[in-house]
């Protein structure tokens, strides 16, 4: 409970869409990183590696450019990016070898930690379509929300909160339909992950400086913006072309 109250600080000073951390622009243009080949039979799109509890990474494990983005399952800015920006992300620059992809969550809506949670359950391999899913449902899935809905489950324990909304919301559904059971599901709900997630989140503050969403580092510098337009700038002067 502590730890879940000191999240709760943290995310009061966070923001879907905000500046996301001390932002910096593009360093000058670098000169173009080469392509690599992807292991036989496979694309680079299709390579999945766990960094860390809760993070997957795609793409080419030795890609000289690096992307994480912190991001917001409900926020309507990152699913903005999802749905308009992790395509040509993907096509142009993902399947290439040049950059690799890494995935954070980083709460700022209540209904967050529940989504995170049971997002986070997905094994390493369907961790990033089952991201791609829930940004494709976003809107939908927060429509259901109003104050009342807010009102009603504020009182609950902090992990019976994160089943409620995620029940309600329909992002336990969609995971039943990406083939994850009942029982795994429930799992995903445990105090030990509530503490990874707090200790990663306040470490992104604390160390990253991160206070919006989505928020992306190329090569652990933060991009001015948090638009496609601003990171393929950032991915462009890092050498992607």
């Amino acid at each position: 409970m502590r730890i879940f109250l000191a999240l709760t600080a943290l995310l009061a000073l966070a923001a879907c869409g905000g500046d996301g951390g001390n932002s910096a622009g593009p360093a000058p243009s670098a000169t173009a990183v080469a392509t690599a080949k992807p292991p036989a039979g496979k694309a680079w799109t299709d390579v999945y590696a766990k960094t860390g509890e809760g993070w997957v990474r795609q793409g080419n494990p030795d890609a000289p450019i690096k992307l994480i983005e912190y991001g917001s399952r409900s926020c309507p800015v990152c699913g903005a990016f999802a749905n308009t920006g992790v395509e040509p992300l993907r096509a142009k620059y993902i399947s290439t070898g040049q950059v690799s992809y890494e995935f954070r969550d980083f709460m700022v809506h209540p209904q967050d930690l529940g989504i995170a949670l049971v997002g986070r359950c997905a094994s390493t391999e369907a961790f990033f379509p089952i991201l791609d899913a829930m940004y494709a449902n976003q809107t939908a899935f927060n429509a259901k929300l109003d104050q009342a809905t807010y009102e009603r489950f504020q009182p609950l324990p902090p992990l019976q909160q994160a089943r409620a909304y995620a029940d309600f919301l329909g992002y336990t559904e969609l995971m039943k339909q990406s083939g994850v059971s009942d029982q795994q599901i429930s799992q995903c709900y445990s105090q030990q992950a509530l503490d990874t997630l707090s200790a990663q989140i306040k470490e992104a503050v604390d160390v990253k400086k991160v206070n919006g969403t989505p928020t992306f580092f190329v090569n652990d510098k933060v991009v001015d913006g948090p638009s496609w337009q601003a990171l393929e700038a950032a991915l462009r002067a890092a050498g992607a072309r």
